[in-house]
């Protein structure tokens, strides 16, 4: 049984175990400038890729979009399905 807030801590130690890790192994490789200069240019590299993903969304963004398919579906404009045939039939379709 999960408690309230267990699973953030679970993240959080998770988060904590890998940034145990990255220290780690910087330190068994910090004697060679070559392999951390390697390393540096890819943390930049992830860090320009993490920055530059369009799919995040803000909170507000979120909420704005679920607002929105909220007011299409009362609208109409949304696809219902009676069963999971009829509804893998037209998600093969996509």
């Amino acid at each position: 049984m999960r408690r309230k807030g267990q699973k953030t801590y679970t993240k959080t130690m998770k988060t904590i175990q890998l940034d145990g890790e990255i220290l780690r192994n910087l330190g068994i490789i910090a004697e060679d400038k070559m392999i951390l200069t390697k390393v540096a240019k890819y943390l930049r590299r992830m860090a320009k890729q993490a920055s530059q993903d369009n799919t995040l969304m803000s909170k507000e963004e979120f909420f704005a979009r679920v607002e929105e398919a909220e007011q299409d579906i009362k609208e109409g404009k949304g696809i219902t399905f009676t069963n999971k045939a009829d509804m893998n039939a037209w998600l093969n379709t996509l």
